[in-house]
């Protein structure tokens, strides 16, 4: 099916993170890091009407030498976002890394609230906030580096829980159910119980060895996947927004090592049934890994950035492909979000473009019925050609 989608340029302000505050308002994070580009790292805040043109409300620009905004997520209910940023190594001697950021977003404005450390940083250590996620009703939020993963109280940004930690494999996804926590590392997904939320009592902020740790209710291991791959990783895990006995995992694998320069780096899209933790659906998306993945929150559709350049939306039910766009950026895609009304996609990429792609209300809806005009028809023809032949044989 096609649809309206526009690039949108952004000179000098390569995109890593993204989230909608509103159906038409979104905020990026970019920028050059804390290399000395001499590209500035910001917040922005743009307002879209459709996907043709959009508007700058806001800049934010953040401290000298401080990392660039590479994870995003705005708060189900509040007019708050939450950022990993790192602190500047000039901030960093003697002090915490205050790489878990609160901004408001009010009044067609961001402006910064509180912050929190939960990632420590040496001077050779280059891990930074790569997930920021929160639960279903914002009262827990779940950030974590490449090893570490912390699960604060929300709003007070209070340690609920002991920080968890991966000895083996590295974090790259989080996702809340109503009760549960999947971690997704590239080995295995952890399934957690979530601490209770006493609120009544009003939030502590305990001492890390008063905190109780997660208890881990299951592991879950790579499935096998068809074809001949050296192995897989887990990319990203969602839980299903409407039907917690759903989740969804973006699976990349290995080529044999007997590979070509042009071996595929297939990319599937897995299906999970999370009262058994069984696959009930698998299906390949790329001939290269993807890089970014979302669900859109009506739930009908999953979207994909893949590291060829596309950006891809799936049925959720089926698995079947609705809507490819090749070379949708010069870079692989780094961010993608759906707007909470389920009819806007955005993408972006450090080659300094945003794409957002208009979502029909029937885009499922048109493919299924377009299938099914396709096997009437057949079925038209083949009755056709059986009376034909009755009719000849007599």
């Amino acid at each position: 099916m096609r649809t309206k989608h526009t690039v949108h340029s952004l000179p000098s302000f390569p995109v890593y993170s993204s989230a909608f505050v509103s159906p038409t308002d979104f905020v990026l994070g970019g920028g050059g890091g804390q290399s000395k580009t001499g590209i500035k790292n910001k917040l922005r805040l743009y307002h879209a009407e459709g996907a043709t043109k959009i508007e700058l409300l806001h800049e934010l620009e953040l401290a000298s030498g401080e990392d660039a905004p590479m994870s995003i997520a705005a708060h189900p209910q509040r007019e708050e976002i939450v950022c990993g940023i790192n602190s500047s190594q000039a901030a960093l001697n003697g002090e915490q890394n205050q790489n878990c950021r609160v901004y408001k977003v009010e009044d067609s404005k961001i402006s910064p609230s509180t912050t929190r450390s939960t990632l420590a940083l040496s001077d050779a250590d280059d891990d930074y906030q790569r997930v920021t996620v929160f639960s279903p009703n914002g009262n827990f939020l779940a950030v974590a580096g490449t090893h570490d993963l912390s699960v604060l109280d929300y709003p007070t940004l209070a340690p609920a829980a002991s920080p968890v930690h991966l000895d083996k494999g590295e974090i790259f996804d989080a996702s809340f159910s109503s009760k549960t926590l999947v971690l997704a590392s590239t080995v295995n997904l952890l399934i957690y119980a979530l601490p209770s939320d006493a609120r009544s009592d009003g939030p502590k902020d305990k001492k890390a060895g008063e905190l109780e740790a997660l208890a881990l209710l299951q592991t879950v291991d790579r499935p096998q996947l068809p074809g001949k791959d050296a192995g897989s990783s887990f990319r990203a895990a969602r839980y299903h927004p409407h039907d917690e006995k759903i989740l969804y995992t973006v699976m990349n694998t290995v080529p044999p090592r007997t590979r070509t320069k042009s071996s595929p780096r297939r990319a599937f899209i897995c299906k999970w049934d999370t009262d058994t933790w069984k696959l009930t659906k698998t299906r390949q998306v790329s001939d290269r890994q993807v890089t970014c993945f979302d669900v859109s929150p009506d739930g009908k559709l999953l979207a994909f950035g893949s590291s060829d350049l596309t950006v891809g939306v799936v049925d959720a039910q089926t698995l079947a492909p609705l809507l490819s766009i090749l070379k949708a950026h010069d870079f692989p895609p780094t961010t993608l979000r759906f707007n909470p009304t389920s009819d806007k996609l955005l993408s972006g990429s450090a080659d300094n473009t945003i794409r957002i792609v208009t979502i029909p209300p029937n885009l499922g809806a048109t493919s299924w019925s377009t299938w099914i005009l396709v096997i009437v028809a057949l079925l038209v023809a083949l009755f056709a050609y059986l009376a034909q032949r009755m009719h000849s044989a007599m």
